[in-house]
């Protein structure tokens, strides 16, 4: 697979296109008033424990206060319930202990004012507070550490044998009293000097953390996070990368500062943009992320998908469109929802959809053929670093399936809601509006003095309508209740909101 990282830096933001085979794979942004919290280490203080939802809020500093629930929160350091950080599929080499059956609750664990450390989960979202969790891990170039365990574990997606064998014994080596980690991806190939030297860098990174988390008061931040630029270097750029190109001569001093000092090999490939035009121009990107905010995506056949999002979960919807196939209407089918695995799959890392999602495929008759299709999609899955849960097609052709949400939506992040509609993508007609309007007056004409005209503001499309509707209802309304309307245009006025008064 081809990948290439083209950077676009700012004073105001940051924007990361990752370009797999020649499309857009995923585009990441950081506005730098609205810099992402996740990852970050802090000393909290309980602010509420809820026994009925077992979960504690902690006042971490922020607007909102952090949300702590049980099973992220642990006193005693082999209680700890791991989960494969920075989107790795772990297998550990020694399997993590089962938790007790019976944990002692969260109520008798911690109590409201004590100080805790904790680090984000998740970033706040929309009206919900951050994801906290005492489970500190340290994602490093090489590995992920944690401290207070014992566990070690192996990116699943190093697939060779030989290899996997090679970094357990490299693993095993290398344990230590502060922590245990897991090997990521990224150590394919590596040697036991250059993974220790990781190792060592976040053992030393700890020992400062903790170090100032006892003499800090709470609630204060205890360790930032790289910002977006260096932890895409440090999450995304690996051997398949063929080049990063960043338009920041600034940044470019700090990319090579850094891929110095963790892999020199790879320095030739950071590349300073100097072009005149704009670099994502000039790489077609812009398109490419208005495209990404449309529902409807067409497919290279001729057919397409939609996508839909709602309160409780995104909806994608498959058909064959222009695609008319060549033999039998299965057929048809059956390619057009093969293409349709991997197009699916692309939007939802693009978009960066998180929760629950529902996959409309076009129904078939054959099992082989929806086998095929949920076979397909799995797939395509294992090239995305979310995790992912995925049910089989079901007999109505639906695949259920959830996605780790860790951040904002592209479209979240990007878009806001339609001022004229509330977000509800509709808004009411011409003559629905008039009509209510004529409604509306009849309601109030017995409340206006005799003599008097009752004056209507509303938006100049609608006044447009009423004085331009054929049969003559203003007219008639006006005899009907023996008062003069009047109309006034007000471009300031919402299309679907009008004023009635008395003049």
């Amino acid at each position: 697979m081809k990948q290439e990282i083209f950077i676009n830096s700012s004073p105001q933001e940051s924007r990361i296109a990752i370009i797999e085979d020649g499309q857009l794979a995923e585009f990441l942004i950081e506005r730098k008033e609205e810099m992402g919290v996740a990852g970050n280490i802090y000393k909290g203080k309980v602010a509420r424990v809820l026994p009925g939802m077992q979960a504690a809020f902690v006042d971490i500093g922020m607007e909102k206060a952090g949300f702590l629930h049980a099973s992220d929160f642990t006193s005693e350091p082999e209680d700890v319930q791991l989960i494969g950080s920075s989107g790795e599929d772990v297998e550990f080499e020694e399997a993590p202990k089962p938790p007790p059956s019976r944990r002692l609750p969260l109520e008798k664990q911690i109590s409201r004012g004590e100080e805790i450390l904790v680090q984000v989960a998740k970033d706040p979202l929309g009206t919900k507070g951050a994801r906290v969790t005492s489970h500190v891990s340290l994602p490093g170039r090489y590995m992920v550490f944690m401290p207070g365990t014992k566990h070690i574990g192996i990116s699943r997606r190093i697939e060779s044998e030989e290899e996997r064998k090679r970094l357990k014994e490299i693993a095993q080596s290398l344990k230590t009293e502060e922590g245990g980690f897991i090997l990521r991806t990224a150590c394919e190939g590596l040697s036991k000097r250059e993974i220790q030297r990781d190792l060592s860098f976040l053992t030393k990174l700890w020992k400062r953390i903790h170090q100032k988390a006892e003499s800090a008061p709470a609630p204060a931040l205890i360790h930032q996070d790289l910002d977006l630029i260096a932890r895409t270097i440090r999450d995304f750029f690996t051997a398949d990368t063929e080049q990063v190109v960043i338009d920041s001569p600034k940044d470019h001093r700090r990319i090579v500062d850094f891929v110095r000092n963790f892999m020199p090999r790879f320095k030739s490939k950071i590349v300073l943009y100097t072009e005149k035009a704009p670099l994502f121009e000039q790489q077609a990107i812009e398109e490419k992320i208005i495209k990404a905010l449309e529902r409807r995506v067409w497919l290279r056949s001729g057919g397409y998908i939609i996508i839909e999002r709602t309160e409780a979960l995104t909806a994608v919807d498959v058909n064959t469109g222009r695609f008319v196939g060549k033999r039998n209407q299965e057929e048809t089918i059956f390619k057009t929802n093969l293409e349709a695995t991997q197009e699916v799959v692309r939007q939802l890392r693009l978009r960066n959809v998180g929760g629950i999602i529902i996959i409309d495929f076009i129904d078939m008759e054959k099992e082989g053929n929806r086998k095929k299709v949920y076979e397909a999609l799995r797939e395509a899955l294992k090239k995305d670093k979310a995790r992912t849960n995925i049910l089989k097609i079901s007999e109505l052709g639906l695949v259920e399936m959830t996605r780790q949400r860790t951040r904002e939506s592209l479209e979240n992040q990007l878009l806001r809601p339609c001022p004229h509609c509330d977000g509800r993508g509709r808004i009411k007609s011409a003559p629905t509006i008039a009509y209510d309007v004529l409604r509306a007056i009849k309601r109030q004409y017995p409340q206006i003095e005799a003599g008097k005209n009752i004056v209507v503001r509303l938006h100049p499309d609608i006044a447009n309508f009423l004085y331009d509707e054929k049969n003559n209802s203003l007219e008639n309304l006006e005899r009907e209740i023996n008062h003069r309307v009047v109309i006034k245009a007000s471009q300031e006025l919402h299309q679907e909101k009008y004023e009635i008064s008395e003049a």
